[in-house]
This record gives structure tokens, sequence and C-alpha cells, in this order.
């Protein structure tokens, strides 16, 4: 018996998800558990196994195309079995992406075109539609500086990575969309010379009219942040405190370790959340969420880091951080980091922090305010760390300085509370000898 292959939860907040890739092609034969494609998420990149045996009859949602959760996708039978009726159930694609061009479609008008232009367009009109090899009509496409691309995002990728300007392709997916195959088919073609705009003469102005775009959609992962924004930064009630940090002795902490053990490779940002790990356990109060009619105190302090990926950010969760060893904390935050970035982790190894920490100072920030991630109750943002000239038993000397910022929510952290925290985490940071005390 023919069954459904619909689009699957693959995480806790996913709503819909995107064809990374087919594992299998249309007539290929498929076994229970066995791979069946590559699926974007909110979070990462996760394989779909098929849940029956057979033969994969066909594929609805192609690659770099998205359906929301219970969707049907795809459909496995056996070889001459009549799938007809499961297939009646699929939404037709071309309405859809009609209905998603129609919505992306901006209100403005552009300006009419000069004279010459417009008697151009309506002789092209006129003509009748060129046609395909397969006998039907070919779409039109004309050609505009301020065209609207549409793309999928395997293929902006595959675009950027092979130095592909998507303005001179004509995408053959529904729509007009720019798929894989097309950036394939770019990618084989022989190199043209390259041509070179002319020079302005002097005193002259270049006729520059309004820029080219292209509307990328917007991935799983951006959907998601841009949502947890909106429930964040709105309904919790923000406040911050910001203090500076001598971190002299934790710099020599580390190049000592490191000294003994260059394997380890500790770093700054290691200790930083073996710090924050010991002080929300001396501060349960702050080591706390918001749940709407009660507030929910952890035992363990588990730690989100944030991460720069691709599509934007993601906190992998270092478990329990308050009982792991500094070379423990380093060695899952590098392997999470990597699972990360080629969206590999599962959703457990991302969501559930108590307490999340992002690190700026690596690209050179001094001093920011983070976003808290609810229902966490606190984020703490770490600057750089600069050397500065300080006062010291009043002398000038110079010490390696670092500022941080940690955004509460006011809802279940009071101000004196999180300055506790701060002064805890401070006095440990400057004094990692209180580490092993």
């Amino acid at each position: 018996m023919a069954t459904k292959v619909i689009m699957p939860k693959l995480s806790p907040t996913m709503e819909e998800g995107q064809i990374s890739r087919w594992l299998k092609k249309e007539g290929d034969k498929v076994s229970m558990g066995e791979p069946l494609a590559e699926i974007d998420t909110d979070k990462a990149t996760m394989e779909m196994q098929a849940l029956a045996n057979g033969v994969l009859r066909k594929i609805l949602i192609n690659e770099g195309q998205s359906a929301p959760l219970g969707q049907i996708i795809a459909v496995i039978g056996e070889p001459n079995e009549d799938i007809a009726s499961l297939l009646s159930e699929a939404p037709a694609p071309a309405k859809q992406e009609q209905k998603k061009e129609a919505q992306a479609k901006p209100q403005e008008q552009p300006p009419p075109p000069p004279p010459a232009q417009a008697k151009a367009a309506a002789a092209a009109s006129a003509q009748p539609a060129a046609a395909g090899v397969d006998g039907r009509q070919a779409p039109q496409a004309v050609a505009s500086d301020s065209a609207r691309l549409i793309v999928s995002p395997l293929a902006a990728r595959m675009a950027a990575e092979a130095g592909i300007d998507l303005r001179s392709l004509q995408g053959s997916g529904p729509g007009g969309r720019i798929i894989k195959r097309d950036i394939e088919a770019a990618v084989s073609q022989p190199k043209a010379a390259p041509s070179y705009p002319r020079a302005v003469e002097p005193g002259q102005i270049p006729q520059i009219g309004a820029s080219a775009y292209r509307d990328e959609p917007a991935s799983q992962i951006r959907q998601t942040i841009a949502k947890r924004l909106v429930t964040s930064i709105g309904p919790v009630p923000h406040f911050f405190l910001t203090t500076e940090i001598e971190m002299d002795r934790a710099a020599e902490m580390r190049k000592g370790i490191n000294a003994l053990d260059p394997d380890l490779k500790i770093s700054i940002n290691d200790i930083i959340i073996k710090v924050a790990a010991a002080a929300l356990i001396q501060h349960p109060e702050v080591n706390a969420s918001f749940q709407e009619k009660f507030v929910r105190y952890y035992e363990h302090a588990d730690i989100g880091v944030a991460v720069a990926i691709e599509d934007g950010l993601i906190t992998p969760v270092v478990r329990a951080a308050d009982q792991k060893s500094l070379s423990q904390i380093a060695a899952e935050v590098r392997e999470l980091a990597e699972r990360a970035r080629s969206k590999k982790l599962k959703p457990e190894e991302y969501t559930g922090a108590t307490f999340s920490i992002s690190n700026l100072g690596m690209f050179g920030i001094d001093e920011f305010t983070a976003v808290i991630n609810p229902p966490e109750g606190a984020i703490l943002a770490v600057g750089a760390m600069n050397a500065k000239p300080v006062v010291r038993d009043n002398e000038i000397v110079i010490r390696q300085m670092m500022r941080v910022t940690m955004s509460c929510d006011h809802r279940v952290i009071d101000g004196a509370t999180g300055a506790k925290f701060l002064q805890t985490f401070k006095k440990i940071l400057e004094n990692p000898l209180y580490l092993v005390v």
C-alpha cells in the first residue's frame, strides 16, 4: 500500500522545513529507516528517514523548496501501484509559487519606462512566446537592471562559492526561481572573457538608475531568529548591567595550562563559561526562568554558547558546566561549535539552556548588549580584552581589561540580584584560583 511522506517535525521550534537534498531519486528502492532526504530546519540540517519499504514513486517538493509540517512531500509505494489518490492531496506547486510571489511583490510600482523602452516592450508583448524544446511555451523574461531575483538558498550558496553572478541566469524553477540545476549548468559552461564598463570622462556624471537587487528567501534559521527576537525584546522587560574586569591572571592561567598540555587548547571563553557556571551556582536566583505563573530555578548551570554560522546564530548548550573541568568544557565547546557550523546538531543540543554567553571580543568589539533568549533569565555579552592604563595602589599601570554586560529579565532578576552575580563573576575571573578552592 502506498505511503505518504510528510514534512516531519525535526526540532521543537520547527514550523516548516526546506528540502536541502534528496538522497534518493524517483524510482529508487527505499527501506524503512533508510535516509531519504536532508532537510534544513530552523536550527540545523537533519536527515529524514523513510517510514516504509518500497519505491520512491514521486517527489512533490524539490530541492530548495519549503513545506509546512505535515504536508505531503513524496510518495513511497510499489512499482505499479496506483498513487493518483495520494497525489491529489498534494497542493499544486505552481499555485503555491504564484501565491508566494504575489505576497512578496513590493507595493511600490516602478516609474514608467522612457517612450523608446515602452515601444520595445509593447512590440515584445505582441510577439508569440517562444516554444521550448518540449513544444510548450517557454516563460518570457524582461531584462531590467532592477529585476527581482527569486533564488533558493542552496542555489545562492552554490553561486557564491562558484563566483557566479545570479543576474546573468534565467531560473528554471517555478516562477523563474533560480535553483540548484541552474547553478550546475552555469558552472559547466565555459567562461566568457570579462567585459568592463566604459570609463566615465572627467566632469561627466554616470547615468545610474535604481540599484539592482535580489530577493533571497529567508532561511529557516533566520526566520526563527526573527520570531524569537520579536518575542524577546518586546515582551521581556530587559535591563542591563556592565562591569569591567581585569583579565591578567585569567590570561596567565590559560597560558600556563596550554603550556603544560597544548592539546587542551583552553580559550579565554572556556574560562568565562566555567566562571559563569560557578557564579550561577552561588546565585541560583539568576540561574532561573520566568514561566508565566511561576519562576523556575535550575539545579545545574546549562550554558548556551552563541556560535555564528552561515545563516545566523545558534547557541549549543554545555550541560552542567558547573560540574565539568576546563578541559572538558573546552573539548565540548569545540565539538559543538564544529557541528553547529555544519548543521549537525541535535535539537536537545541547542535548546534548554539556563543562561547564555555571547562573545564578540574576537571581532574587536569592546562592549555591546545582547538580547535574552526566552525563557532564559539572562545573557552575558563579552567584549574584547585590551591593554589599558589603570590605577592600582595610586600608580598607573597597564592591565588587560575586558567589559561585560549582562542583560536581565526584570520579571526574574532584580537590579541588586544581577549586580551581586556580576560581583561574584568578576571576583572569580580576576582570581581564577577560586575555581579550585
